[in-house]
């Protein structure tokens, strides 16, 4: 599905350049479940990035199911990146003027998916993540599990095939942050590919294959038994 040849990603602040990625050659196949895992500072969310194509390469090849998107212009890329990924943040990055439902809508308005499909389907998933009874409520009115709900629902809004989640759990409560792990295993066995970045090693090991990342540079890569 993914295939990085030769990443890396600099980045110049002036007098210091940071080399945040290092060679990166990774491939990712279709249905998995990858958890990139590394210390602070280690490169792991830089990855993410460059995966969701949020960010640009400073040298390789980014191939999506074997065509090189590398240089393609700002707007194609937004265009796949809308199309074919669905994004959770640790942040919830949820949108504090617009309800749930609103907030769940807003990625296929920029599909160009009418009002009426729109709506329904944000309702849909809303209903799926449990939160049927909270589609007209703003974020501030909701607890923090249940606005990264909100924001899973909004991941799947466009129907992706790869869910990028970057420390989904990491501003919540443990009985919450089991919510979210439990979903996101629920979204892989459905044949959604998950790729996730932890710092946690016990949510590490829950996915079926673990990648490390040290000094911008991958460590190891190693299946999870229990998930073969």
């Amino acid at each position: 599905m993914i295939e990085l040849k030769n990443i890396s990603k600099l980045y110049d602040l002036g007098e210091v350049k940071v080399n945040a990625l290092k060679d990166v050659n990774l491939k990712i196949n279709r249905g998995e479940y990858v958890a990139i895992m590394g210390p602070s500072g280690s490169g792991k969310s830089t990855l993410m990035h460059i995966l969701g194509i949020l960010d640009s390469v400073s040298g390789g090849q980014y191939l999506l199911e074997d065509y090189d998107i590398t240089s393609l212009p700002d707007k194609e890329q937004a265009r796949i990146r809308n199309k074919h990924f669905g994004f959770i943040f640790q942040s919830f990055n949820l949108f504090p003027e617009l309800s749930a439902l609103e907030n769940v809508m807003l990625p296929m308005s920029y599909a160009g998916i009418s009002y009426r499909n729109r709506r329904s389907r944000a309702q849909e998933l809303l209903e799926e993540v449990g939160l049927g009874h909270r589609m007209y409520h703003l974020p501030t009115m909701m607890s923090g599990g249940e606005q990264q709900r909100v924001a899973i629902a909004r991941s799947l809004s466009n129907d992706p095939d790869l869910i990028l989640a970057d420390e989904p759990t990491g501003n919540l409560p443990s009985d919450k942050g089991e919510e979210i792990m439990v979903m996101l295993e629920k979204l892989n066995n459905k044949g959604v590919t998950v790729v996730m970045v932890t710092h946690n090693p016990e949510q590490g090991d829950r996915a079926r294959r673990k990648i490390s990342i040290r000094d911008g540079a991958l460590f190891s890569d190693e299946l999870i038994a229990q998930g073969i």
